[in-house]
């Protein structure tokens, strides 16, 4: 049997405890529009991909378990989360757990080998530029933008 190639994350799940609360918490810290909502759910538009909120009764809070969002700029992003009532994490990278324990951590765009497309950036406004380390990543891998 041939095996499926891993291509990329179409979304994320994240189970919180009130999704009105959860929605507040989320566009205190991010810009983004809601892709879908209803029955205890949201779905937060990232372009060709989404983060779902899911509403739980028992949502468990993670420890090192956690995922790296993308950001066009990360610079007020733990001040941002922290008035908005996240946890940070005290270490080197940035950090945080929402209200429901859910750890965060936040890369930019610009820094990371991740890659969108031209017409996917250009649709959600972001500027397409790489460091030169992140360039080096890609051009290891022979994915030169």
């Amino acid at each position: 049997m041939k095996k499926p190639k891993l291509v990329g994350i179409n979304h994320v799940a994240l189970a919180v405890g009130d999704i009105d609360k959860a929605l507040a918490f989320w566009r205190a810290i991010f810009d983004f529009e809601i892709q879908e909502e209803g029955d205890g759910m949201a779905f937060l538009d990232m372009g060709d991909q989404f983060i779902a909120l899911m509403e739980s009764d028992e949502p468990v809070a993670d420890r090192e378990r956690h995922f790296g969002l993308v950001v066009d700029d990360r610079t007020d992003v733990l001040a941002l989360a922290e008035a908005a009532g996240a946890t940070i994490v005290k270490d080197q990278r940035v950090d945080f757990l929402d209200p429901w324990g859910n750890r965060i951590q936040m890369v930019e765009y610009r820094d990371i080998q991740f890659s969108k497309t031209a017409s996917v950036l250009n649709a959600m406004g972001v500027d397409g530029a790489k460091s030169p380390s992140a360039l080096d990543e890609l051009k290891e891998k022979g994915m030169t933008p």
